[in-house]
């Protein structure tokens, strides 16, 4: 029987939020696989909402740029905050932005090489190491339009591509995107592997549900589905309200229908997302 380690336990208690003792056990029961243990909470009703692995560590600034039929995301770190908030550092991730937005590098290799000299005079100046850690470039097709839209002062950053120009819509969609962090745009986009896990847990959650016994199969089967779709549905675009409706019950989706749109791709950036923390001297 393996014996999960300290680290292992305090890791399922930040992504869960169950107790000590309940991640212990879970981990001893999944052979200390984290992502077994998180079903196995799950399954015991003990975590209903998991996060993603990773800490937000990083500091630093994401920024977009639109130029006609093309537009960039992208994220640079630094080590300190006092420096992601002057106006060298400022400065320096505009320049990286407009470099890269001009030469289309192919790789975030590329782009770190492509801006090589704007970050060793940075570091001269500041005294910090700084990374380009991940870019995204984008192109629009006739017709379709960019949205953007930057949160906290480069804390967050948003970049969608629009079937069709929407004016300040194009906004509110990059808004949106900046504020509920969705991860696929519809249900269809979600990937197999994660509609078989969630759907495994909801036939199991079903079979156990007393409630439910008498049903016929194909009844069960079909809440189990609605369980699946109602769980995944929230990390969809399209079931999120959307940021510029006034009362707040309009999602996406059905702005999207009204308009006769619909939103191509989204990239949402958030500063130091899934970055460790170097561990603190003690």
């Amino acid at each position: 029987m393996a014996v999960p380690s300290i680290d292992q336990i305090k890791v399922l208690r930040d992504r869960t939020g169950a107790g000590l003792m309940d991640c212990k056990k879970a981990l001893i029961e999944a052979d200390c696989d984290i992502e077994k243990a998180i079903d196995v909470l799950r399954e015991k009703g003990i975590a209903k909402a998991v996060k993603k692995a990773g800490r937000v560590a990083a500091e630093g600034l994401a920024l977009t740029k639109i130029d006609g039929d093309k537009a960039i995301i992208l994220e640079i770190n630094c080590e300190t905050d006092f420096v992601s908030s002057s106006d060298k550092f400022q400065k320096l991730v505009a320049d990286c932005l407009d470099l890269c937005l001009e030469k289309e590098p192919a790789t975030v290799e590329e782009a770190n090489d492509l801006c090589a000299d704007l970050m060793a005079e940075a570091t001269i100046a500041m005294g910090e190491k700084f990374q380009l850690r991940r870019y995204t470039l984008m192109k629009a097709s006739d017709g379709q339009a960019f949205g953007s839209y930057i949160h906290m002062h480069g804390k967050i950053a948003a970049l969608v591509v629009v079937s069709k120009d929407l004016g300040e819509g194009n906004r509110g969609l990059a808004m949106t995107v900046a504020s509920a962090a969705p991860e696929y745009l519809t249900l269809a986009d979600v990937p197999a592997a994660e509609r078989a896990r969630e759907l495994a847990l909801a036939e199991k959650e079903v079979a156990e549900d007393p409630k439910l016994q008498a049903k016929p199969e194909n009844v069960r089967a079909m809440i189990a589905q609605r369980k699946v779709d109602s769980r995944l549905g929230e990390n969809c675009l399209e079931s999120k309200p959307y940021a510029l409706d006034p009362d707040g019950k309009l999602t996406v989706g059905q702005y999207l229908k009204e308009k006769g749109a619909s939103v191509v791709t989204f990239v949402r950036y958030l500063v130091g997302e899934g970055v460790e923390a170097p561990a603190e001297a003690e």
